[in-house]
């Protein structure tokens, strides 16, 4: 039927938005993950002072005390974002091997729509 389809379209749009805010989101994840792990020796010591500053721990890439048990809880979001993004993803996949033009049409619009939000 027609409501039928406009609702299983309607599904599909908004499971391809979730996939890309889901996407978005372990870039998040991921960008606060590597804050969180802590500076080699190396990068520590070619940091570039600030002025005023006597060593390289003033410099201005001064990051927080490393902090072993925040970047494993960022990790294990990571990881669960992921499993929910490979999930989705699948079943968009087989709702486009549907091969049906409206449930495509609502898988790229949805995608699209979950990009540009």
């Amino acid at each position: 039927s027609r409501a039928g389809m406009a609702l299983s379209v309607l599904v599909i749009l908004l499971l391809a938005m979730l996939y890309e805010a889901i996407k978005m989101g372990k870039a998040v994840l991921l960008r606060r993950a590597l804050l969180a792990l802590p500076r080699s020796l190396s990068q520590e010591l070619l940091a570039e002072p600030e002025e005023g500053g006597t060593g390289p721990a003033q410099g201005r890439y001064h990051r927080a005390p490393f902090a072993p048990g925040r970047w494993f809880r960022y990790h294990i979001g990571q990881t669960l974002f992921h499993v929910v993004q490979v999930v989705l993803g699948y079943m968009v996949m087989l709702a486009v091997m549907s091969y049906n033009a409206w449930i495509f049409l609502g898988a790229i619009a949805g995608s699209t729509l979950g990009y540009f939000v």
